[in-house]
């Protein structure tokens, strides 16, 4: 069974049920975790209710980057990249385990000459206005905030641009740019800020969903009416935060009794392959052959020797109007990024090649303005309805703390109280410098509680998935530790082996099911019935992305 203590989820909804909060921060991405901790560690009485599982929704299908946005200093927006490079140099610090320097590089590539065929290539100049365009914005991101990861960029020659991507076509690369962000695994540093804020008081269950709002007699809000496992109660609190991201409209319906219409959600997808395919050893951005926007080309799982085991590729960013719970990676978006990618190496990645997908959806704050979802802002807003809800929108991963602070400030003022922010230098729970293994990257100095599951029952050493590093104690662990609830929760955002390798993961996912089956009480038909939804959930994914496929690039302007 499960183990009680600070993060154990029937002792956080018996305090749900009879406690009164100051603050109720409703929704579990990284935005709503983060007001749950800013407003905890200021003293408030602070509850989080979670519908589903942490980040499992946008939050677990980011790029996975803490960095400023390159391309938002090409729109002019110099404030919000300082704000984002300043927040990235604060996280490094607060979660050092979790959040990993990243070199990027930015390929010149000359034109191939009409009628050259593969491998004959003539190489054309590259302009230098364009060259020097890019020195000067990689100079400005430098000066912006840059520098504070304590590199500046540089210009490679062709040679060393082919060392870190040797698949691109050599007779097109005539030299690079070398710039550095940082990169996160973006649902478990979600779970770490949950956990770090139960350790400082705060009230935090997932599997509880809003239903209702509750009211004074002046029309305040004063709590909700919530459900869980079968179950509806009420939570009283004096305020409540609508952190609910995409659903946020939908949240705030409850309360107003009408949709406020407020989000315009853009699609997000990425594809994973393997890494033999790319072979890069650091990020590299490409451009879209005939589209005005680029991708990324990150590897990840490194081997220890140089290698990786798998590239991901991504992300678009397009108008969505379909169901806001099943965002779908469809053949045209592979499509897209495949030809993308073909156009940057030589390899021929196929559509057979890819071995993971991921869909996510940005709650891009609307304007009356804006044409294509990529040129709406990531900056974020605060606001206050009638009835004293708060709602955060917006914004983006690396900005979180900063969205959360502005957010608690709001609270505290509904309160009548003044308490200074107290995350900038408070470091997450696990916080650990200079990590050295698997588990001390993903755990920080709480890896010695997973390795000690390891010395106790050596079987769970053994892979939790084939060729991925996981291992089965960190199914354990997350169970008993990290809130676990489903073979979903485990596989797809405790660990990342479903959007790494879906075939070995649907392959594993019976003996994970009963690995922890006997953690969560399940006897052989519950345990049966989560395979068989992990699997038709997989599936449903595999058939989204499968050809013939259409005309329209995804990323297109929209």
């Amino acid at each position: 069974m499960t183990t009680a203590g600070p993060f154990d989820r029937n002792s956080m909804l018996d305090r749900l049920r009879h406690e009164t909060f100051d603050v109720l921060v409703v929704g579990g991405g990284i935005t709503g975790v983060g007001v749950a901790l800013d407003a905890a560690t200021r003293g408030l009485r602070t509850a989080l209710v979670e519908r589903n599982d942490f980040a499992s929704g946008t939050s677990s299908k980011s790029s996975k980057m803490v960095h400023g946005g390159l391309r938002y200093l090409q729109q002019g927006d110099v404030r919000l990249v300082y704000e984002a490079l300043h927040e990235r140099q604060r996280l490094r610090k607060n979660a050092p385990h979790l959040v990993s320097v990243l070199p990027f590089m930015i390929p010149i590539l000359a034109r191939p000459s009409a009628g050259a065929g593969p491998g004959n290539e003539t190489r054309s100049v590259v302009s230098r206005k364009v060259a020097r365009a890019l020195g000067s914005a990689m100079w400005m991101y430098d000066l912006t905030g840059g520098w504070r990861i304590g590199k500046l960029h540089r210009r490679l020659g062709a040679a060393a641009a082919l060392a870190h991507m040797p698949t691109m076509p050599e007779a097109r690369v005539v030299a690079a740019y070398l710039y550095f962000d940082a990169a996160v695994d973006d649902a478990r540093l979600v779970v770490s800020i949950a956990r770090t804020a139960a350790i400082h008081g705060a009230a935090v269950a997932n599997g509880c969903r809003v239903v209702g709002f509750t009211h004074a007699a002046d029309g305040k809000v004063d709590g909700v009416t919530a459900e869980a496992d079968g179950v509806t109660f009420p939570i009283r609190s004096r305020v409540v935060v609508n952190a609910a991201g995409v659903w946020s409209d939908l949240v705030r319906a409850l309360d107003e009794g009408s949709d406020p219409d407020s989000i315009r959600p853009a699609k997000g997808v990425h594809m994973v392959v393997p890494w033999q395919k790319v072979r890069n050893d650091i990020a590299v951005v490409i451009p879209v052959p005939k589209d005005k926007r680029s991708l990324f080309v990150v590897p990840w799982g490194p081997t220890g020797d140089g290698a990786f085991t798998h590239t991901y590729v991504g992300t678009t960013d397009t108008d969505y109007d379909g169901p806001l719970d099943d965002p779908q990676c469809t053949a045209e978006d592979i499509a897209y990024m495949l030809r993308a990618l073909n156009a940057s190496v030589t390899t021929g990645v196929t559509v057979d090649d890819v071995t993971g997908v991921w869909a996510g959806l940005r709650p891009l704050v609307k304007s009356a303005s804006s044409g294509r979802t990529a040129d709406l802002s990531r900056r974020h807003s605060v606001s206050r309805n009638e009835h004293g809800v708060v709602t955060v929108t917006g914004g983006k991963l690396t900005t979180y703390r900063e969205m959360a602070e502005d957010t608690v400030d709001d609270v505290l003022d509904a309160l009548g109280r003044r308490v200074r922010c107290r995350t900038k230098r408070l470091r997450l729970l696990g916080a650990l410098d200079r990590p050295t293994s698997h588990l001390e990257t993903r755990f920080g100095t709480l890896a010695a509680d997973v390795q000690q599951l390891v010395d106790d029952d050596p079987r769970l050493a053994e892979p939790l998935v084939e060729g991925l590093p996981y291992l089965t104690a960190e199914a354990v662990y997350a169970v008993r530790n990290e809130m676990a609830r489903s073979l979903d929760d485990v596989l797809s955002r405790r660990t990342r082996a479903l959007i790494l390798d879906r075939e070995a993961t649907v392959a594993a996912a019976p003996r994970v099911a009963e690995i922890i089956a006997a953690e969560l009480g399940w006897d052989s038909a519950e345990a049966s019935s989560q395979v068989e939804r992990f699997v038709a959930m997989c599936r449903a994914e595999e058939r989204a992305a499968q050809p013939p496929l259409a005309t329209q690039d995804p990323g297109a302007p929209t």
